[in-house]
């Protein structure tokens, strides 16, 4: 765990100061700029915010390629997606190439803290491991048509049913923005496939339209969506990414990406309820709901599927 981040050395001319964490120093520049105005989160709280989340979000984005969201200005802001190592990038900084792309391998707390220095605000990493083509778990995406959504928690509940009704666990988990995704662990010696996983969710986002057709939908594209909720079982696929659990996001609330308990969804909270002022005191109660699940058998499924 690094130290509260509070420069040795700064200046009103340099606005910069270091750090130490695990032996490397690192550089803060702008440590009092506002990432979050709303929230009065700087960029010296939002280091130490992350700082405090790194056992949790460093254990879904180490052994992955990430992919970043930087905002340079904070969260409402000008924007990028960063995929490419940022240059300069110090020699603890470790990296893993993909088809072409020379990825972050977020796997220290100083490469979290150097990242996060760098307004990188939200942490993507891919669904399977370096140099692995078959996926670390399972994850159907609930993307909501609008903005905010007051169903969407009652549309996380019934695809949970659905997954419970084949005795499938599961842990949905707020995206930070609008959206659930419902995240089911899978033993990694079963060596499921990502085209197994799609054949399940496909299935699964079938059988929730057929039963719910005025609040879900499978279409594609935005406009022929109309209100309902697309369940995006095809974002689960090599290459891709989604937001990383414990993430946060660009969002007035700084909300983060957090695991609930099902008892916690038929409740209908708000996603904007778990954010980074509030976050580690939800973890230090309840600790990692996903961690705590175990990996499910699937073979049942694919069997009944073929």
């Amino acid at each position: 765990m690094a130290a509260p981040v509070k420069p040795k050395s700064s200046s009103a001319k340099s606005a910069k100061g270091t750090i130490l964490v695990q032996g490397q120093e690192l550089t803060i520049s702008n440590p009092q700029k506002l990432l979050w105005p709303e929230k009065g989160i700087t960029k010296a709280i939002y280091l130490e915010k992350l700082a405090q989340l790194a056992p949790y979000l460093l254990t879904y984005c180490s052994g992955r390629y990430l992919t970043t969201i930087r905002f340079p200005d904070g969260w409402s802001d000008k924007s990028f997606y960063q995929k490419n190592v940022p240059e300069p990038t110090p020699a603890f900084v470790a990296s893993a190439e993909l088809e072409g792309i020379r990825y972050v391998h977020l796997d220290s707390l100083p490469t979290l803290l150097w990242l996060g220095n760098l307004a990188a605000l939200e942490f993507h990493p891919s669904f399977h491991r370096i140099g692995s083509p078959l996926p670390a778990e399972w994850l159907i995406d609930i993307d909501p048509s609008l903005d905010p959504e007051p169903r969407i928690m009652e549309a996380a509940e019934i695809i949970g049913g659905i997954l419970d009704g084949m005795n499938i666990r599961s842990v949905p988990k707020t995206s930070g923005a609008t959206g659930v995704q419902i995240y089911v662990p899978i033993p990694l010696e079963k060596r499921y496939t990502f085209e197994q996983l799609r054949k399940i969710g496909q299935f699964v986002a079938n059988f929730a339209v057929q039963k719910h057709p005025q609040l879900f939908t499978v279409e594609r594209l935005k406009k022929d969506r109309g209100t309902r909720i697309y369940i995006d079982y095809l974002q689960h696929w090599y290459g891709k990414t989604l937001s990383a659990p414990y993430t946060p996001r660009a969002r007035e609330a700084a909300s983060v990406s957090t695991p609930l308990t099902w008892q916690e969804v038929a409740a209908r909270p708000d996603p904007r309820d778990f954010h980074l002022l509030n976050i580690m005191e939800r973890l230090q109660q309840k600790g990692d709901l996903i961690a705590q699940t175990p990996a499910q058998n699937l073979d049942p499924i694919l069997s009944f599927l073929k």
